[in-house]
């Protein structure tokens, strides 16, 4: 960890003496039971704040100190408060898009999804583009009649919606499904090949039957964005304004304060600074830029981007990936597909591009961040990373990440901790991907390899948490369930090797103080403590003591974002 500013150290003797006019608290908390994620001082009573930080911690007695006319109190009545969550890794604009157009998270029959559709249809404009998120074929409950590799064929959406083109992306964002009226508006037919890291799913006709994986949705998303350029900049932006509002009161309203924001664009990355700046923004966004090589490599003017607004939006990391996911066959394994015995998943970056992303990420003081899935995808991405520290033997805690390191060979495990590589994972994934894992892996690799948060927490690894989300929802205590007991608060019943879950209090740090190590933040977020952002959520349950049953029964009852309550229940 980093040593703190000096700034810090002055505010410590302060808040030592009794307050002077100018130290006295805006707002305190008082009779409260607040888990600090502070080892030094693991629990209080009470915390004072002053301009939006925390200018003490202790018990009722000492923070009274703080107190005058003008501050304002809030009796916490024995609620237990904790610092705000941070989601370690999601899309953040993309979950306010799934909360615009149609969301399939928990759809639970292909019917369902069609009938969505239909409804859509006979709302939409001619040539409006219908667009939804969130289906995942392994998680239904009723059998397809037709199907291939366990997708249907696009003959009842092509039905239900036949003069509006549909594309509705697979919940993990590595594939998606379109109509026969997008796939028209693209030029496929049995003749367009498969692109490098891609795959178009065909039946034994070789006719398409709907479904794009990886590298190959962009032959639809090409169509797809040839309309968008049909709209003016300012509709664009609008509906881009709309849905990060709708993002941002999603989170607070889970107990969300900070956001990593796992892929912006560049002009993305414009707007939430000019938000940041013009005091838009009621939490925290990290993001990382994200697009292809040739696209980014003489465009970094201006990055990093670190504190922007006060504190409310940096941007200092490169975003790559080199493989899938693994619902959509498309993790890269180092062995053959338990369920698709020729195939071993893609590669959808070349080895090469995200060798000279890295480079990039060095010449630019950027952190690396590199989306790995299966096993062989892992490995490559360390091996990337370990060849660039051996030449850049002088530069010191970069921190790079690998987001999600899902599936692993126990072998690799230990070069996360000997390289310094942060494990960006999910806790939710284990336990909604859980009915297809073994099926994929088959037993071993799946016991041995799959979401091995305590394997790599006991060698030493940062591991931190999230929800990918939209691919899941943002619920950080689903997640956090999900983590300590790795099973499924959802049919089928399932408990997912045990042996790699996390304590409590190893689940919160997970969520908290780790991922603001993971993007530089450990001296801002991630605990309650002297000169911190005072950012902290109080719920209705303890998190750490609760019955475990009751965890995904706790309410959020206010989350309180630079001293601010930016949500109440």
């Amino acid at each position: 960890m980093m040593k703190r500013p000096l700034f810090y150290a002055l505010l410590f003797l302060l808040s030592a003496c009794q307050p002077t006019e100018t130290t006295v608290a805006d707002l305190i908390f008082v009779n409260g039971n607040i888990y600090t994620v502070n080892p030094e001082q693991p629990r209080a009573e009470a915390i004072a704040v002053k301009n939006g930080r925390i200018v003490a911690v202790g018990d009722n007695a000492e923070i009274e100190k703080w107190r005058v006319a003008e501050t304002e109190v809030i009796d916490l009545a024995g609620q237990f408060v904790m610092p705000g969550f941070i989601e370690g890794h999601g899309h953040f604009s993309g979950l306010g898009y799934s909360l615009i157009n149609l969301n399939f998270l928990k759809s639970k029959s292909w019917d369902d999804i069609v009938a969505a559709v239909g409804e859509a249809a006979k709302k939409a404009q001619p040539g409006e583009w219908i667009v939804g998120r969130g289906w995942h074929q392994e998680k239904w409950e009723v059998p397809l009649e037709r199907q291939v590799l366990g997708y249907p064929y696009h003959d009842q959406l092509s039905e239900a919606s036949p003069n509006n083109p549909v594309v509705l992306r697979h919940a993990s964002g590595h594939s998606l499904f379109a109509n026969k009226k997008a796939m028209e508006i693209a030029g496929i037919s049995a003749e367009t090949p498969n692109p490098a890291g891609g795959e178009i799913v065909r039946d034994a006709r070789g006719e398409a039957i709907g479904v794009f994986e990886e590298r190959a949705m962009g032959l639809i998303n090409e169509a797809y964005n040839e309309y968008l350029a049909t709209l003016s900049e300012e509709d664009k932006k609008r509906e881009w304004q709309r849905a990060v509002r709708l993002a941002q009161d999603e989170c607070l309203a889970k107990g969300v304060t900070s956001f990593q924001d796992a892929g912006s664009s560049q002009q993305e990355v414009q707007w939430y600074k000019e938000m940041a700046e013009a005091g838009e923004f009621d939490l925290r966004l990290w993001a990382m830029i994200r697009h292809r090589y040739p696209d980014i490599q003489n465009r970094l003017d201006g990055l990093p981007i670190i504190n922007a607004g006060n504190g409310f939006f940096t941007c200092r990391a490169i975003k790559s990936e080199v493989d899938g996911a693994l619902g959509a066959f498309g993790a890269w394994l180092l062995a053959p597909y338990n369920d698709k015995r020729d195939f071993h998943g893609q590669n959808t970056t070349k080895i090469e591009d995200v060798d000279a992303i890295a480079r990039l990420a060095i010449a630019k003081d950027l952190q690396l961040c590199v989306h790995a899935i299966g096993d062989r995808a892992n490995r490559e991405v360390l091996n990337i990373m370990e060849r660039e520290f051996k030449k850049q033997a002088n530069k010191k805690d970069l921190r790079w990440r690998i987001e999600h390191a899902q599936h692993l060979n126990p072998d690799d495990i230990p070069r996360f901790r000997e390289l310094g590589v942060i494990a960006s994972m999910q806790g939710i994934h284990c336990t909604s991907d859980a009915p297809f894992v073994v099926k994929r892996l088959g037993e071993e690799r799946a016991r041995n390899g799959a979401y091995a948060w305590r394997s790599l927490l006991d060698a030493g690894v940062v591991v931190s948490n999230g929800t990918d989300a939209p691919v899941e929802d943002v619920s950080p205590l689903e997640s956090f369930y999900a983590t300590v007991t790795r099973k499924r608060f959802a049919p089928p019943d399932i408990e997912f090797f045990p042996e790699q879950s996390l304590t409590r209090e190893e689940a919160i740090y997970s969520y908290t103080m780790a991922c603001a190590y993971a993007a530089f933040e450990e001296q801002d977020k991630g605990s309650l403590e002297l000169g911190k952002f005072a950012d902290l959520i109080v719920l209705s349950k303890d998190l750490l003591t609760c019955p475990v049953e009751e965890i995904l029964q706790t309410e959020v009852r206010l989350s309180v974002v630079g001293g601010k309550i930016r949500y109440r229940m």
